[in-house]
């Protein structure tokens, strides 16, 4: 039976003279429609992958892809029949097509593959044509394997912030040490610089376009290892090489092709997933993200296919090997490493010379890898580093001593490991005298109590929070807290690292009617709280990071006299590992309003929470405000 057999005719006597098929040409287009409507070609999974078709609500498809040059009918990106009847059309055809300018059947090389071995083409009636640009790029890549990359997450830059992913391309014959020369395919918005605060907006609502690239890997391993000092993890995937050549094939066609850029949904790892089903289409990966796509998510599925992920490999950052290295070294060496790299010359001291000569060629390693560091991260004064280690360097070279080879074990273990980032909660507690039943649910992603295996240590990033609580004093259902953000980098400081830290916090809380003598019963607040700091670290308990803020505060609600006040103060804290699975965060705030409703605010909080299992924890926690105390037991599931 013969899928919309009328439309497909009608489309061959329109679309015939637009694409110049002559004769017998024409003749055998029709019969090609012909099949690919009798077989329902235009159905298939595979088709739609490669069109990057997905189901609208309502009924029919809509292409994810945004450039015109992607498709070859006016409707292909809402018709999966038109665009496949086009595309068959074009491949008689040698005008040149899309973005890079080739004829179609080597701007969509994936495209004309797959509708030859579906309808077997005749090579004397449809002849294929050269495409040497695409061989010469293949053979360029070479490649062999797959692997998937995940750079762990970046808190200072927004587009990072998740965490990354991409995909390297192992060569024939390569190493474990040569796999930086690999390429990569990188999927990334074409963000212009110094864009501003714009770029926020613009990231979440589709305001860029995205692109395929391919990258080479060690100007990516630079990127996150070297300047953004974040860990990378290296899954390797175990397709075959005609499940490679074929994702290759498709990554080819998408140099015609951007897709608009959605910081939370179409964003780096959703479209990179979508190479993956076209590599393999029994893999069902991008239909398990509906509203938000994050990049450890992601992982976390591909390790869940069965068989797919091999070897998992990890390579740290510069700042990783530094802190693991130095942990190694004696107190007298740590104090040495801090001298030389702030005055190079003192490597020809004979103190320093009084070492063994194994201690020393340790710390001018280590004196080395950090001013390496410093050039990249301070750019501003790069020239004086780069002179420090020209001097350090000539000093380890006349040590005929050979480097040793140390093992770095990450901090933060694989993201895989790590707790799902979406989060439920159920419990109760009492507000003063009140007792109360809470539901919570968290779009997502971690907070400083939460799980840390296979997330950032000392950061915490919450997105769209909800609490809602039932008073049974008066059956009393209400909001009680709504969080849109709440960011927060802890980041120890030491003799070589002095990062500041910082936090961000957006939302509505409620507030006691008793606290400013106003009408309301439980008053709605929204708060825009914001701070910098620093950080400390000890393990006295096990681990322990004190931290400390100076923060301004702006509130704006009933509760005020005057609707809103303004002011300023600090923060104390502690957050403590206690145990694996045992961890406490205790803080205390002072703020003094003298804007607006003009008053003072002490706070205490106190939380702890134990892990039952990867995804289910119970929590305590305890918070004072004047004289609001407020008591919360819960159990914490993430999904």
């Amino acid at each position: 039976m013969l899928r919309r057999p009328a439309l497909a005719l009608a489309f061959l006597v329109l679309a015939a003279p637009a694409f110049a098929v002559e004769g017998t040409d024409r003749e055998y287009l029709a019969e090609l429609v012909r099949r690919a409507a009798g077989t329902n070609l235009a159905d298939e999974r595979d088709w739609h992958l490669l069109l990057h078709y997905r189901k609208n609500l309502w009924g029919g498809y809509t292409s994810e892809a945004d450039d015109p040059g992607f498709f070859l009918a006016r409707s292909g990106k809402t018709d999966p029949q038109a665009e496949l009847n086009a595309t068959l059309a074009k491949f008689f055809s040698t005008d040149l097509v899309g973005r890079s300018q080739q004829p179609a059947q080597c701007a969509f090389v994936a495209r004309y593959a797959w509708l030859k071995e579906k309808l077997s083409f005749d090579d004397r009636r449809l002849p294929p044509q050269p495409c040497e640009r695409f061989q010469a790029w293949l053979e360029e890549l070479n490649a062999q394997s797959v692997t998937m990359i995940f750079p762990s997450a970046f808190i200072n830059n927004p587009a990072s912030m998740f965490g990354h992913t991409l995909l390297r391309l192992d060569q024939k014959g390569q190493t474990e040490q040569t796999r930086i020369l690999a390429y990569t395919i990188n999927y990334a918005a074409d963000v212009p610089l110094d864009v501003g605060i714009e770029y926020a907006f613009r990231g979440i609502f589709g305001g860029y376009k995205g692109f395929f690239s391919t990258i080479p890997y060690y100007l990516k391993v630079q990127e996150y290892g070297d300047i953004e000092n974040r860990d990378i993890w290296e899954y390797r995937l175990n397709f075959t090489e005609g499940q490679i050549r074929r994702m290759l094939m498709h990554a080819w066609e998408l140099g015609n092709a951007y897709f608009d850029y959605f910081f939370f949904k179409e964003n780096c790892a959703y479209h990179l997933l979508s190479l993956l089903e076209v590599a393999d289409p029994t893999l069902l990966l991008t239909d398990q993200f509906v509203f938000w796509t994050v990049p450890a998510d992601t992982v976390r599925l591909v390790t869940r296919q069965a068989g797919l992920v091999g070897d998992i490999a990890y390579r740290p950052s510069r700042s990783t090997q530094i802190k693991r290295k130095r942990a190694l070294s004696s107190v007298d060496e740590q104090e040495w490493i801090v001298r030389i790299a702030k005055d190079a010359s003192l490597v020809q001291s004979e103190e320093f010379r009084s070492l063994p000569t194994e201690r020393q060629a340790f710390v001018l390693d280590l004196v080395s890898d950090y001013l390496r560091y410093r050039s990249v991260t301070d750019e501003g004064n790069a020239p004086s580093y780069k002179e420090r280690n020209r001097t350090v360097l000539t000093a380890r070279s006349g040590l005929k001593v050979k480097t040793e080879a140390v093992s770095i074990a990450p901090f933060a273990q694989r993201p895989d490991l790590g707790h799902k980032t979406s989060r439920a909660g159920l419990g109760f507690g009492w507000r003063n005298d009140h007792l109360f039943e809470e539901l919570s649910v968290r779009a997502g992603y971690h907070d400083l109590l939460d799980p840390e295996i296979g997330y950032t240590p000392d950061a915490q990033i919450e997105l769209l929070a909800l609490s809602v609580r039932h008073y049974q004093e008066n059956d009393q259902f209400r909001v009680e807290q709504f969080t849109l953000a709440n960011i927060v980098s802890l980041s120890p400081m030491d003799a070589l690292f002095k990062s500041p830290s910082w936090k961000i916090n957006a939302g509505m809380q409620s507030l006691r009617p008793e606290e400013r003598g106003v009408g309301c019963r439980y008053c709605s607040t929204g708060v825009l709280n914001g701070g910098v700091g620093a950080a400390l670290e000890s393990r006295i308990l096990g681990r322990e990071v004190y931290f400390a803020f100076g923060e301004l505060e702006a509130d704006i609600g009933k509760g005020y006299e005057e609707n809103y006040r303004m002011g300023g103060g600090g923060t104390v804290g502690l957050l403590a590992d206690l145990t694996d699975r045992w961890k406490i965060l205790l803080s205390t705030t002072y703020l003094r309003y003298p804007l607006g409703d003009r008053s003072d605010d002490f706070r205490v909080s106190f939380g702890q929470r134990y892990t039952l299992q990867r995804n289910l924890t119970v929590r305590f926690e305890f918070n004072h405000r004047d004289h609001d105390d407020q008591t919360l037991f819960s159990v914490q599931a993430f999904f």
